[in-house]
């Protein structure tokens, strides 16, 4: 009596747990930064708040709209998987750098506004990265979706452009390539400068 007592029972707790919803868990994807890529961006968010000039170091013609002015990069924005940079050239405050971290790597893009917040047509350009890298710099080909939009306004010559960034304990650099074009500025990261006016079309 007592084998088919139990038999019964464990027969009713089979039918209840298959009577049961099943509950889907979501996974959230996981990043797939390497550790030189997170290492990299911690290391920029450790400026965050403070601001650093700059100098061209290498640069062309194509470059004068840099000569003679003061060039002021501010680690303004940061979160743990975004940085907000934004590049001052004088009185120009239409440029912020966007490191984002990926499901791939690390990606930035170039937010380019006008003084009245509105964003220019060529903007939120920029590239992926396409290795692991190092702790002190990192390379972002250009994307199909930035090479369209140059290609929409003229700009077919930038359609190779290659933007790299680097940072030791002294110096962060920013430095876009491609053929017969190497611009480059330096940024003492030793001597924290006053804080510039907000980027054009962010709070």
């Amino acid at each position: 009596m007592t084998s088919i007592l139990t038999r019964q029972r464990l027969g009713l707790t089979a039918l209840c747990l298959l009577a049961m919803p099943v509950i889907a868990t979501q996974v959230a994807p996981q990043s797939m930064l390497t550790q030189q890529q997170q290492s990299f961006f911690a290391q920029i968010a450790g400026h965050c708040g403070h601001a650093f000039a700059g100098k061209v170091v290498s640069g062309d013609s194509a470059d004068s709209a840099f000569s003679g002015k003061s060039l002021i990069m501010h680690v303004r924005e940061c979160s743990d998987t975004e940085l907000k940079i934004p590049f001052h050239v004088g009185d120009d405050h239409s440029r912020t750098w966007v490191i984002t971290k990926t499901s791939q790597g690390l990606r930035l893009k170039h937010d380019h506004r006008h003084q009245d917040g509105s964003e220019d047509a060529v903007t939120m350009y920029g590239g992926d990265t396409v290795d692991e890298g190092t702790t002190q710099k990192q390379s972002f080909p250009i994307d199909k979706d930035s090479i369209d939009n140059f290609i929409k306004n003229g700009l077919a010559q930038s359609v190779t452009n290659v933007w790299h960034m680097a940072i030791t304990p002294t110096t962060f650099s920013y430095q876009l390539k491609r053929e017969n074009r190497d611009f480059k500025v330096d940024f003492d990261l030793t001597q924290p400068v006053a804080l510039p006016p907000k980027p054009w079309g962010h709070d």
